[in-house]
């Protein structure tokens, strides 16, 4: 038995394999006890359903709970296996259905997600990412203001002080979750023994990559979205690039890798290595987060920190 849910921020579409079973329950605390304790005694094998900006977060927590195999599934990916299946209608209902689909051929595989607390983890990344762009913004805005006046002036400096003491709280928030969950902590001060992984890297891994540890190096890389994709056809080959895997988690290692390219003694010398080789800069520094990510994934796979014996796989497939 395999399920789809189709995520909406009032209601849940649900659709179950292969018997078609169709349904629908709110999207609240009581509609997603009702889903998971129907679904629970029908023991399904698999249910998914897609990153829907955090509105999947409650049916998704009361499942695991319940003890339920559940994948939250990249939307992009669903899309291209729906135009695959030659489906290009979009309704609530279709969308259901075709993420039982997908759950059916492709069976993506079950990986766990971050504990009920790590959602406030989350949380605070996000929330600190939109500090940073409203903080950056202010500035472009006072440098532009020139004579609009003493009032504009003011407005803008009280207002970013205002964002600079919320950013400080909410450094200090992520500091405090981090520190008060003990397997949070070992793994956060893990990842920072790495030279190049500070602060925000360590808790954006933490919190947006808990699968880190349990998959090979290539699974990682495509799960973050910086392992080469192909573009050949019939006897051309085209150029390998990146794509899709999770921006957050990508972000914060190319500026991580940036710090370690200078900084890190395996990671420096693998890059420099690729530079005078000819190699763009930029496709160096891909290449560099690739083996950065190799690195720490071993260390939490095997918990032993950072030591000159790690060494950069000298390969370039990007």
């Amino acid at each position: 038995m395999m399920v789809g849910l189709d995520v909406a921020k009032a209601e849940l579409v649900v659709a179950v394999r292969p018997s078609g079973e169709q349904w629908t329950v709110g999207n609240d605390e009581a509609g997603v006890q009702a889903l998971a304790e129907r679904l629970r005694a029908a023991s399904p094998e698999l249910i998914v359903c897609e990153a829907t900006g955090g509105y999947e977060l409650l049916a998704v927590g009361a499942l695991l709970t319940a003890g339920l195999p559940v994948v939250v599934v990249n939307p992009r990916q669903v899309r291209d296996f729906a135009r695959a299946t030659g489906e290009l209608a979009k309704t609530d209902r279709l969308d259901a259905g075709i993420l039982a689909l997908f759950a059916e051929r492709v069976r993506p595989a079950v990986r766990p997600l971050p504990e009920a607390d790590a959602h406030e983890l989350t949380g605070l990344l996000a929330r600190r990412r939109q500090l940073l762009e409203m903080l950056q913004a202010e500035r472009h805005r006072l440098g532009q203001v020139f004579s609009r006046g003493k009032a504009v002036t003011k407005s803008l400096k009280q207002h970013i002080t205002y964002l600079e003491r919320e950013l400080g709280r909410t450094d200090t928030g992520l500091g405090e979750v981090i520190r008060q969950t003990p397997a949070w902590r070992e793994r956060d001060d893990l990842l920072r023994s790495v030279p190049g992984i500070g602060r925000v890297v360590s808790y954006t891994l933490v919190a947006d990559l808990p699968e880190l540890g349990q998959l090979t190096r290539r699974e990682i890389a495509k799960l973050v979205g910086i392992a080469p994709v192909s573009r050949d056809s019939g006897t051309q080959r085209g150029r390998r690039f990146v794509q899709g895997g999770r921006a957050q988690v990508r972000a914060a290692l190319y500026m991580g890798t940036l710090v370690a390219a200078r900084h890190h003694p395996t990671i420096r010398a693998f890059y420099q290595r690729l530079v005078e080789a000819g190699q763009p800069k930029k496709l160096a520094l891909v290449a560099c987060m690739r083996n950065l990510l190799t690195i720490v994934n071993t260390m939490v796979r095997t918990g032993e920190p950072w030591n000159a014996n790690y060494t950069a796989r000298p390969t370039l497939s990007t």
